[in-house]
């Protein structure tokens, strides 16, 4: 579908009473007045393309395209919004300028917010936006409503245009006929194991150790990543995590980015004493697993398996 407003002058000039007649004749368009003005032509035109998931090996991926035409005078300023139709979905797009993301009241999905440079009157602009789904692919296509673009062009008529757009996933198959409806998860199913610790004396008199931990992801709840929240004894540190990946204070992130469903991942979280520890039951320390999305941590379908103990010991020679 696309919108399109032009901007057009008035020809001629009406006179008081042929005026007051016209108005009188046209309630519709007195009530389309705004702040007591005339409403000003638009001179902006959007469209986007439907936009069809493929499988693949992770997932679905999809692009649509994005074509901004503008007719007026001089240049633009150009807001690009994007109404995600799949919370998380959102990866990228090709404009000139950063983009931040905002909530939506009520739900998971995101609108995503992307500067773009000036417009100049008579120019065509397209822009590619890509998504990703990470949710196990079907042997049936399935569809989702939602997804909208909405771009404003900042100039002397401030214009706000707004085009949805249509969303299918294709079937393993290869088929797009009769969708079933898409129905996202909205609680995670996350859970963490987590083994026993053994810290080894260093050359330098100190301790280093290994807690080998698992974490599974079930179902496709939106997530931005997985991280792990360490409670250790006294006197024990967390150093850090094998593959490496962000830390800090108690935290550290799960590497590898977003998990697909059923995805499970084995880690090292690393953990060290001081010198002079003494060798021996050092206690017991545990690994409590978060989701993330926007700040925020949805909640799980069965907390009892987010935290996992295990035993910390200390000793002389090699494990």
């Amino acid at each position: 579908m696309t919108i399109s407003r032009s901007r057009r002058l008035a020809a001629g000039a009406l006179g008081a009473a042929t005026a007051l007649a016209t108005l009188a004749m046209a309630p519709a368009a007195q009530a389309g007045t705004r702040d007591g003005q005339p409403p000003a032509y638009r001179d902006t035109s959007v469209t986007v393309g439907r936009l069809v998931l493929e499988p693949t090996e992770r997932g679905y991926r999809g692009s649509v395209p994005l074509t901004v035409s503008y007719r007026g005078r001089g240049s633009a300023d150009l807001q690009v919004t994007v109404a995600e139709p799949v919370a998380g979905a959102f990866a990228d797009i090709d404009t000139d300028l950063p983009c931040w993301f905002g909530t939506r009241p009520g739900e998971l999905r995101r609108d995503i917010h992307c500067g773009a440079s000036a417009i100049r009157g008579g120019e065509h602009r397209t822009y590619t936006i890509d998504f990703e789904v990470l949710t196990s692919t079907r042997a049936y296509p399935m569809s989702v409503d939602g997804g909208a673009v909405t771009v404003q062009t900042r100039d002397a008529q401030p214009a706000t245009v707004t085009d949805s757009f249509q969303t299918l996933f294709r079937s393993t198959t290869g088929s797009l006929r009769d969708p079933r409806p898409y129905v996202q998860d909205t609680r995670t199913d996350a859970s963490v194991t987590a083994g026993a610790a053994t810290l080894v004396r260093q050359p330098d008199g100190s301790y280093l150790g290994r807690v080998p931990v698992t974490v599974r992801y079930g179902g496709d709840a939106p997530h931005d990543m997985l991280q792990v929240e360490t409670q250790l004894p006294a006197g024990v540190q967390l150093r850090g995590i094998e593959p490496g990946a962000v830390c800090a204070g108690t935290w550290c992130e799960v590497p590898g980015g977003r998990f697909m469903p059923g995805e499970e991942r084995s880690v090292e979280v690393l953990v060290g004493a001081p010198a002079g520890t003494a060798p021996g039951d050092l206690g017991t320390g545990s690994i409590r697993l978060h989701a993330g999305f926007l700040f925020t941590e949805l909640s799980d379908v069965d907390p009892s398996d987010n935290t996992a103990g295990f035993a910390v010991t200390a000793v002389d020679g090699a494990a």
